[in-house]
């Protein structure tokens, strides 16, 4: 097994173990984290048996024209199933185990390959699918293969309009959830609803982006995913990344500035935003971005990069500098880095200890090797002797280049746990108020999926809480299911009265033209929260169409 996916089932390894504890306080208060948490108190407080790798589905349309829906599968129904609760694998994370095992990222794999990918990255259960096409409607199916015990379940369907391709994909992955979890109470409408504001033609584009060989053809790609949807977070985020490689620094950073500070990308896109300005000059901006994500994930090379970006601007990075040094000891970057800002303010002692610890780790660390020989030597020994010693110049603390992604995602785990284990000590009155708070998290945000799915654990938990049936009468309205939206509205208020469920009524109501009820609704919604503006909204809307009541 790859030790870089082990820490899903088997803990974290040593190196973040020792920091991971000390970032919990400051984690907790990260809302982007939040998103990837599985917070269902009736599941495990581990994500055993719910890790899932996606392949891709096999074109069996007979036009190399629609390959690219291969990877357009297995990226919807990975971001859904991430929704649901589950763990599925990253395309990155694909990849890297097929170049493990030696197979080119076009493979096509067998069952038995498939098997072995699998269990390679530790995986619960594959999906294999296939799709084709008649031209105007498309069907898709897949399986779930149990890895475990080697066995398939049987094969889910669906079909739709070619138009509609994200929803026939958005079904599918309803049927599937429901295959790995019978008791999963969300709805296939909000599953359906996730992908409702994603453009299918800058979705195309997006995939071809990040599935081309050639980086001139993965930019033209990607720039055209954001003409065509500009708020589309994750082609802002795959676009940056192929301007930064490219060393197109400032157009890079604008690309990361883009990325959705609720999306799973955020901090990824900070650090690299840093870079990219770093590189263009901009240290200030470098700093500011650093900053932004130590405050939620203070790993060593987030710190040393914003002390840097602060040493670069003439100002003492020190204490971020032995920050670093303290959270990833045996990391000799951060000791030389240090090193090199103690000597610069005086502490030429200090200095060289750190000096030596770099050393000790990077033996033949030549740079460090010739500072150690002018930091220990008089500086008149130096002219005299002529040594390149004393024409060695006035050295820069190094940067760290690369984002330890998986250790952010091993965080997110961590705190999957410990949040789980928090509410577990809750009493079932707690614990719903709990999931409800979170799920009204994620509907102010529009995630529909995932605040259905917390609030379905709230009223699982203690349906006496008004709070979670109002927030599903709200979802279910958003996805145009007014019988349930009503119903839950009705409970809701049977409970306890509020504003919230009035205005679902109301403007279930206003769409069916029971315009009495609607006034009725929306007034006791102004009287139970006068300031609600959405309540005057609705007001408003019904009195404009009171000529109109049958």
């Amino acid at each position: 097994m790859l030790q870089r996916f082990l820490t899903w089932r088997r803990g974290l390894p040593l190196r973040f173990s020792r920091v991971a504890f000390a970032l919990i306080p400051a984690l907790f208060s990260c809302t982007c984290l939040n998103a990837q948490l599985t917070t269902d108190p009736v599941k495990s407080l581990t994500n055993h048996g719910r890790i899932l790798l996606v392949l891709p589905f096999d074109n069996r349309t007979g036009q190399p024209s629609l390959e690219w829906i291969r990877e357009a599968a297995a990226n919807l129904l990975s971001a859904r199933f991430a929704s649901a609760g589950f763990a599925p694998m990253t395309r990155a994370d694909r990849i890297y185990a097929l170049d493990h095992l030696g197979l080119p990222q076009g493979f096509q794999p067998s069952r038995a390959s498939s098997l072995k990918l699998a269990q390679t990255l530790d995986a619960d259960y594959i999906v294999v699918g296939n799709y084709r096409t008649d031209g105007n409607q498309i069907e898709a199916q897949a399986q779930l293969v149990d890895v475990q015990h080697l066995r398939m379940t049987p094969t889910v369907i669906s079909y739709g309009a070619m138009s509609n391709m994200i929803a026939v994909f958005d079904s599918l992955a309803w049927k599937l959830t429901r295959e790995l979890d019978p008791s999963f109470s969300v709805a296939q409408e909000t599953f359906v609803a996730a992908g409702q504001s994603l453009r299918l033609d800058a979705f195309e584009q997006y995939i071809r982006g990040i599935a081309e060989p050639d980086q001139t053809e993965r930019l033209r790609h990607l720039t055209q995913s954001v003409k065509l949807s500009p708020g589309f977070s994750p082609a802002w985020m795959a676009l940056g990344r192929e301007q930064y490689q490219g060393q197109q620094y400032e157009e890079a950073a604008q690309a990361f500035a883009k990325v959705d500070a609720n999306s799973e990308d955020t901090l990824e896109a900070g650090f690299y935003r840093g870079l990219s300005l770093m590189f263009s000059g901009n240290y200030a901006g470098a700093e500011k971005a650093f900053a932004g994500v130590a405050r939620v994930l203070p790993l060593a090379e987030v710190v040393n990069n914003e002390a840097v970006a602060i040493s670069r601007q003439g100002r003492d990075g020190t204490a971020l500098f032995v920050q670093a040094a303290s959270t990833d000891p045996n990391a000799a970057d951060y000791h030389f880095n240090l090193a090199v800002s103690l000597k610069r303010h005086g502490k030429t002692a200090t200095a060289l200890n750190e000096l030596g610890q770099d050393l000790k780790l990077r033996p033949n660390d030549s740079e460090a090797q010739l500072l150690e020989q002018v930091w220990k030597s008089p500086a008149t020994q130096q002219a005299a002797a002529g040594s390149d010693a004393a024409a060695a110049p006035d050295p820069l603390e190094r940067i760290v280049r690369t984002f330890d992604a998986n250790a952010f995602r091993q965080a997110a785990v961590m705190l999957d746990q410990v949040d789980a284990t928090h509410l577990a000590a809750l009493t079932p009155h707690e614990q719903a108020l709990k999931l409800c708070e979170q799920a009204g998290g994620f509907l102010r945000r529009g995630l529909l999926l995932e605040a259905e799915r917390l609030y379905q654990a709230a009223v699982s938990t203690d349906g006496t809480v008004a709070d979670g049936h109002a927030g599903l009468a709200e979802v279910r309205e958003r996805v145009g299911d007014n019988d349930t939206a009503r119903k839950e509205a009705q409970r809701a208020l049977e409970l306890l009265p509020s504003a919230d469920a009035y205005l679902v009524l109301g403007r279930v109501d206003l769409a069916e033209n029971h315009l009495a009820d609607a006034q009725s609704e929306a007034d006791n919604a102004i009287k139970l929260s006068p300031a609600s503006s959405a309540a005057q909204e609705l007001m408003r809307e019904v009195e404009a169409r009171g000529g109109t009541a049958k």
